[in-house]
């Protein structure tokens, strides 16, 4: 056990999380957005509060950005101040669906000149990424129909595939494309890139730098999506999560609030296939950006609940549970990661957190720093970020 403590110390200390930047601002579900005292205005306020965040955890050191609502004149002084901050822009996420153009589809519409569009903002997202230093480009696609005959599910494919190719020809070496799926909304009967297997299909088809992104609240209830994690991993192709939580749609609630076993299980899947380094190519994100909750609080949650849950992976006993399959002992096999995700890995994480300086318990070292209370004096005036801006 001594030895099995002093690895999951080791990986624990090379774990990273990456932040959204669109959970700094104020954001919600469709009814009403609640505005909050000291919420970021701009891009660079919302870099400063992830940084507060990575301050705290010592975890969390990338920022992702969305195109158009974090444009700035000059993106190069933006990855500055990021660096001044000690931390640096991640993932860059284009937005396919606040334009009116897209109302039928963006890169599957049938109308050439808005698939045009809207590879053209792609474009415009690749070159935010040489302006930032950013390797990843990251497309959810909301394409779809919601009424069958609508129109060609097949042509809405073949459009689908030129297009991609079209934005997968402007990456460079070493940057990559990561391709989400959702299996329903904003259209509810048939989204164009509704599962894994159809993102799988299509990074299959575009080359080596396509990976899949996937979100766990993307998928239908009951949904076994550690298997899922399993699948894209054995076919080297799993390129990033966007974590949240979620009881029923696609809630964005935070990680780990609805099912923490169901996020310990997946852990489980990374920890097992050794895609925890930080050299595996797997990017854990963020992607928690609910109503109610005070925005740098509610990610250092979410990034504690994470640190716990792969904490708990990597203290399952391997050979106990390999002699178990071997042997067929399903109890003690499932003994194995029960007896793991049981396990008080709090003591554990804050020797890790002591060790690099910071304090046992970020959430409450936020709380007495006072920094909450400072922007919500400070951030008078413009107009706060939202959700869409």
């Amino acid at each position: 056990m001594t030895d099995l403590r002093a690895r999951a110390l080791a990986a624990l200390a090379e774990q990273t999380i990456e932040l959204p930047s669109w959970a700094f601002g104020n954001s919600g579900t469709r009814f009403k957005v609640f505005g909050q005292p000291g919420v970021a205005r701009d891009p660079f306020e919302k870099i400063e509060d992830a940084a507060q965040v990575h301050r705290y955890t010592g975890a969390a050191p990338r920022v992702s950005l969305h195109i158009p609502w974090d444009l700035v004149d000059d993106f190069s002084k933006l990855a500055a101040r990021a660096a001044d901050l000690g931390v640096s822009i991640g993932a860059i996420n284009s937005n396919l669906f606040q334009d009116d153009d897209y109302r039928l589809g963006s890169l599957t519409h049938p109308d050439e000149s808005v698939r045009d569009k809207a590879i053209a903002h792609h474009a415009q997202c690749v070159d935010v990424m040489r302006a930032t230093g950013s390797t990843d480009l990251k497309l959810w696609l909301p394409d779809g129909t919601n009424y069958a005959g609508q129109d060609d599910l097949r042509a809405r494919q073949d459009r689908l595939a030129d297009s991609l190719q079209q934005v997968y020809a402007m990456l460079e070496p070493g940057m990559r494309l990561l391709l989400e799926y959702k299996f329903y909304e904003p259209y509810f009967y048939a989204m164009d890139i509704p599962d894994w297997g159809t993102s799988l299909l299509h990074c299959l088809a575009l080359g080596d730098q396509a990976t899949v992104v996937l979100d766990t609240g993307h998928h239908a209830p009951g949904t076994n999506i550690e298997f899922i994690v399993m699948q894209l991993l054995r076919v080297g192709r799993l390129g990033a999560f966007d974590f949240n939580s979620r009881y029923y749609g696609d809630d964005d609630l935070i990680v780990g609030s609805a099912d923490p076993f169901q996020l310990f299980r997946i852990m489980n899947e990374i920890v097992a296939a050794d895609a925890l380094r930080p050299d595996s190519g797997v990017n854990f994100m963020l992607d928690q950006c609910h109503n109610i909750e005070p925005k740098i609080p509610g990610q250092i949650r979410s990034v504690l609940n994470v640190q716990e849950a792969t904490a708990k992976a990597l203290l399952v006993d391997r050979e106990a549970l390999a002699a178990a399959q071997a042997g067929g002992d399903v109890l003690a096999a499932h003994g194995a990661l029960t007896d793991a995700f049981s396990t008080d890995v709090r003591p554990l994480l804050a020797e890790l957190r002591e060790s690099k300086g910071l304090d046992a318990d970020p959430y409450a070292a936020y709380a007495r720093s006072g920094h909450q209370e400072r922007i919500a004096r400070e951030r008078i005036g413009g107009t706060q970020a939202s959700w869409g801006a």
